[in-house]
């Protein structure tokens, strides 16, 4: 796990000028009085980093907050930022959150679904994720919530001896040109549908059926993980498949006020229009019974008030 200190050291220049062009924006679209939330979000062009877009922008909009997105390379970095207080919200799986519950660890809500997907190329010979013995894998990149998330389906594959798969960690972008270009066999993250990388430009890929690792990941792990369709053709020619989907946590530091706390909920609530992604084909979370469905992770006083206030 990475060290808070040195947490956004090793990420690129193109999140500094993010977070700068982030902060400009939100400063011109709303007054003084809205308190600056720096939210820990996740790669560019990803589920996370989408929703946060949204969320920002909607905050600004009511005068509800200035919501400043963060890149990172997902789950694990934005718990670390958390914890560490480089961050006031940030985005997690849930699975990921419930193996580092503690203290200050609360939530705004349970917004929506990320899909678990395996990804090979269209002429590949892998049908199955059994089928991965021996090959090369991206598994998520270094601080992403994938990462755990490929060594439980592996394992519930039977894939998980060392040396029976190879995991190199890449970001989306890079595994989507490294499986572009036959250099690795397989994809495994954790996104919307279709995650962008791999949809523009298209790349010509199948996805993987996991229906057969998803009983063994809930009778182990819980209600985290559950059986989600994929459409037909999401991302081009294939078959629909039935993969792992993990819910989405918004989450917020202890030391976040009740009252903008509350305000989030409103958001969540009365915008929920507003925040649908581009990658949300499947469920959709936003009401007020899914958004509270936070699991081993409390609910933040504030936001739990702000339900209760509106819903019993």
């Amino acid at each position: 796990m990475s060290r808070p200190a040195d947490l956004f050291d090793r990420r690129t220049a193109l999140r500094a000028a993010g977070l700068l062009a982030a902060t400009a924006a939100a400063a011109a679209c709303s007054s003084g009085s809205s308190p600056e939330l720096r939210l820990a979000a996740g790669e560019v062009g990803g589920f996370f980093w989408e929703f946060s877009g949204l969320l920002a922008d909607a905050a600004a909009e009511a005068n509800a907050a200035r919501i400043v997105p963060i890149t990172t390379a997902g789950s694990v970095d934005n718990l670390d930022a958390l914890r560490s207080g480089s961050a006031d919200l940030a985005m997690t799986l849930a699975d990921t959150a419930y193996e580092s519950i503690g203290d200050d660890l609360t939530a705004i809500g349970c917004v929506y679904e990320n899909y678990f997907q395996i990804a090979v190329r269209h002429d590949s010979p892998v049908y199955a994720a059994s089928d991965l013995r021996g090959r090369t894998v991206s598994g998520g990149a270094v601080g992403s919530g994938a990462a755990l998330v490929t060594e439980r389906v592996l394992d519930a594959a039977g894939l998980s001896a060392p040396g029976t798969v190879e995991v190199i960690q890449l970001s989306m972008q890079d595994a989507a040109r490294a499986l572009s270009a036959n250099e690795i066999d397989a994809v495994m993250w954790a996104g919307g549908l279709p995650t962008p990388a791999f949809a523009d430009p298209p790349i010509d890929i199948r996805l993987l059926d996991l229906s057969t690792v998803v009983a063994d990941l809930r009778r182990r792990f819980g209600t985290a993980y559950e059986a989600v369709p994929v459409p037909v053709d999401v991302y081009g020619r294939h078959a629909a498949v039935t993969t792992v989907g993990i819910p989405n946590l918004l989450l917020a530091r202890s030391s976040v006020p009740d009252r903008t706390a509350a305000r989030l909920v409103d958001l969540l609530l009365d915008r929920s229009s507003a925040l649908v992604p581009r990658q949300a084909i499947g469920s959709q979370f936003l009401d007020a019974q899914s958004l509270i469905m936070t699991g081993a992770v409390p609910l933040h006083p504030g936001a739990e008030a702000e339900y209760r206030g509106r819903h019993g």
